[in-house]
């Protein structure tokens, strides 16, 4: 637009008359553009949360499996032991068993599809 006024006072006919085509498409370029690198960029942005997410889950069902393990072998170690009592001891037992994978991706499934009906 400055380029057109100034063009004007200089008795030059101006590129883009005052409807502004030229303008107007250069401006609607620009914001495509943009809109293209905005969008670009919250998919990889997405793409990598869902990678740190699905990671994060890994290494929790990990430690979860490894301190299933240890809650056993201690178990078993106070079991073993013969100057310690031996007791029963209910969340103990049930701390002992790990977190299936499959179960958790099931009902990790079933979070993300809330119109399936939860099994029974």
């Amino acid at each position: 637009m400055l380029a057109n006024v100034v063009m004007r006072r200089l008795g030059v006919a101006g590129f883009d008359p005052a409807p502004f085509f030229w303008l107007q498409g250069i401006v609607g370029l620009g914001a495509l553009l943009t809109a293209t690198v905005v969008l670009t960029k919250q998919n990889r942005l997405a793409k990598l949360a869902e990678q740190r997410a699905h990671l994060d889950l890994k290494v929790t069902l990990l430690t979860e499996q490894k301190t299933a393990k240890l809650i056993d072998l201690v178990e078993e170690l106070r079991r073993d032991m013969p100057n310690v009592k031996d007791r029963h001891d209910p969340e103990a037992t049930s701390l002992q068993k790990a977190m299936s994978p499959d179960r958790v991706l099931a009902a990790l499934d079933e979070g993300n599809n809330p119109n399936v009906p939860p099994e029974g």
